[in-house]
């Protein structure tokens, strides 16, 4: 069976911007392409998980949403970075959907489509949704980022936090899944 990496998007991969629904305003993290990179090589399937409540709210539309995905692949692939797929829930908070975040579907989906292990997967964000979807999936670990929400998270909620890993950014996550992809998970240690 595969493993995968699940990333958040936005303030994870890149700079969290108010609704960003324009390509041109896609802001990249540094570190965002060699981290991506590694995990590639290392034999790691990535995908994005991305809540996109302005879709539901009406500020833009899927297409608006599907055309910054597309121009951040394009970029991406320049670094040998492949996506398997982008996953969406265009749904405002309250509202019923199908996989918002901290919902575990996609992550379902996905390892039905691809035959993934969820269990030697991970996932990765700056909202506690982020996370909350890898543990509802049962992912080994999900890792939080200090870049977009992450480290005001931290400050915050840090009770919640407790089965994370929390690290500076995605140069950082992909560093600790590489030292730790062979630990044998424990559920015991985790509750």
């Amino acid at each position: 069976m595969n493993r995968a990496v699940f990333l958040d998007r936005d303030g994870t991969l890149i700079a969290e911007k108010s609704y960003l629904c324009k390509p041109e305003d896609v802001e990249i993290f540094p570190s965002t392409p060699a981290a991506l990179k590694q995990l590639r090589d290392a034999g790691f399937k990535l995908f994005i998980v991305s809540n996109q409540s302005g879709i539901g709210r009406g500020y833009f539309t899927l297409a608006d949403a599907e055309r910054v995905n597309e121009h951040l692949c394009r970029e991406l692939a320049r670094d040998g970075v492949r996506f398997e797929k982008i996953y969406i829930a265009p749904e405002k908070p309250g509202e019923p959907g199908y996989g918002r975040k901290p919902s575990p579907q996609f992550l379902f989906d996905a390892r039905d489509e691809f035959g993934l292990d969820l269990a030697q997967s991970f996932a990765i964000g700056d909202k506690l949704s982020d996370l909350e979807c890898g543990w509802n999936a049962g992912v080994k670990k999900s890792i939080l980022v200090r870049t977009g929400y992450g480290a005001e998270l931290e400050r915050a909620e840090p009770d919640k936090l407790k089965r994370a890993v929390i690290v500076d950014d995605l140069r950082g996550a992909a560093e600790w899944i590489l030292k730790h992809k062979s630990e044998i998970r424990n559920p015991k240690s985790e509750i």
